[in-house]
């Protein structure tokens, strides 16, 4: 397997600071034929790339929704705020790997093709991590494994399952197979909860059974599912720092729809990450109960949340394909996910509770399915770097994982009495606020309805 480059064939500044690159642009090109064509894909590809992202994200988001809030309780009691920085770490390392991986794909020449060589390395490398994080007895070691994790899982793996998205899906099956992606990777963490429900008595087992899960799905995806060999792909230029750093950027005033998509995006999950960092310790701290009995109360909420994003994820993403539209479905899901975040903040017992979640998660579900359908519509350059714009969109979900978790523990203490219970209700409502903002941007694209 090697690797070659290409450099950018116009100007590439950054968001939101530009740098001319017109001195890189004279000095490469690449010539590179479609490997495949975008006709439309079979029922087995179909269940496979579905089963696969879902076994992912059962892998390496429990870590997030309950596992590391218990393991960092052991390390470190009563000090909340460590979570935040341990998975903002991770977060900023996803965002350096998620597109440099990307790129290496697009220019990887192999038998196995482009894609699967990546998924499979990140396999390997998300597990040992996942048993670093479970046998950790130190602070650092729990980071570095966190870090690694969303390397291996997120940057190698997901990524690579959802760049062959947009390598091989036609425009007709966008949306659909987007809403059953969707519904796959929102659910995936009730059966995490569950799951760590069941072993939240046993670290290694918390941590090696949603990866066993991981393993065995995306492996699946990995061997049934061929790529064209890619050895004879023709590529011209040569490595350079300098074209790897313009890379990670990308023209906003000549992909505007691509721009406006990464924005709305990220302030989606802006509020997305605000709101869930400190999931754990609210529901405990509302509740009246420890982090460890957290795991077993959230069981009920998240069958309500695996059915309402079934519907958001399934309906979204099969009704945007019916009426061709994007961008009111991803509106509306970010008015309800608001309306869920304002009814959890508010809520004063587990009944409320419920009803929120229900509505966020109906809001993710829609927002999920619809606008990763939308950035496959509108995705530039989708021939010879869809890996590297594939990586560039993660920058919109994995900077907010960065730096939400940073900022949150500035307003959970926002009007709290000394010795007090924490404001995490404010979380929400800015969350809220975040989110619908994000909606509102997606309506500036004009290259899809």
């Amino acid at each position: 397997m090697t690797n070659s480059f290409e450099g950018p064939e116009s100007q590439t500044p950054p968001v939101p600071y530009p740098i001319p690159q017109a001195s890189i642009a004279e000095e490469f090109s690449l010539k590179t034929a479609p490997l495949l064509a975008q006709k439309p894909v079979g029922k087995k590809y179909i269940w496979l790339v579905v089963l696969a992202q879902f076994g992912i994200f059962v892998a390496f988001i429990t870590p997030i929704a309950i596992s590391l809030a218990i393991k960092v309780s052991q390390l470190a009691p009563g000090q909340e705020e460590v979570l935040g920085y341990v998975t903002g770490l991770g977060a900023l390392a996803s965002v350096i790997a998620t597109p440099l991986l990307g790129m290496l794909s697009d220019r990887t020449k192999s038998r196995f093709g482009r894609r699967r060589p990546f998924i499979l390395s990140g396999v390997v490398v998300g597990t040992v991590a996942l048993f670093i994080m479970a046998t950790a007895t130190t602070l650092p070691a729990l980071a570095l494994g966190w870090i690694l994790t969303q390397i291996g899982w997120g940057a190698g793996a997901l990524a690579g399952v959802q760049t062959s998205t947009a390598d091989r899906l036609s425009p007709e099956q966008r949306g659909k197979v987007a809403g059953l992606g969707g519904f796959a990777t929102q659910v995936a963490p009730a059966l995490g909860v569950g799951i760590a429900g069941a072993f939240a008595g046993d670290n290694l087992l918390l941590f090696l059974v949603p990866g066993a899960i991981g393993v065995v799905l995306t492996l699946a995806f990995v061997v049934f599912i061929k790529e064209a060999d890619s050895r004879e792909m023709a590529l011209n230029g040569r490595l350079s720092l300098a074209v790897i750093a313009s890379k990670f950027f990308f023209n906003p005033r000549k992909h505007k729809d691509y721009a406006w998509n990464w924005l709305g995006r990220f302030l989606f999950y802006f509020g997305l990450a605000l709101s869930t960092t400190f999931t754990a310790y609210f529901f405990a701290q509302r509740l009246g109960v420890t982090l460890q009995e957290v795991a077993g109360v959230l069981v009920p909420l998240s069958l309500i949340g695996l059915v309402a994003t079934t519907l958001g994820a399934l309906g979204g993403g099969f009704l945007s394909d019916k009426f061709r539209r994007r961008r009111i479905f991803v509106l509306v899901s970010a008015l309800i996910y608001a309306g869920g975040a304002v009814v959890t903040g508010l809520a004063p017992g587990i009944e409320m509770l419920y009803i929120g979640g229900a509505l966020t998660a109906l809001g993710i579900g829609i927002f999920s399915a619809v606008d990763q359908a939308l950035l496959l519509d509108i995705l530039p350059e989708r021939e010879t770097d869809a890996g590297r714009y594939m990586g560039i969109i993660s920058f919109a979900a994995t900077i907010p994982q960065s730096i939400a978790p940073l900022i949150a523990p500035l307003f959970v203490g926002i009007g709290v009495a000394a010795g007090g219970d924490k404001n995490y209700s404010l979380l929400f409502f800015l969350a809220a606020a975040v989110v619908v903002a994000g909606g509102f941007v997606i309506l500036r694209i004009r290259g899809t309805r």
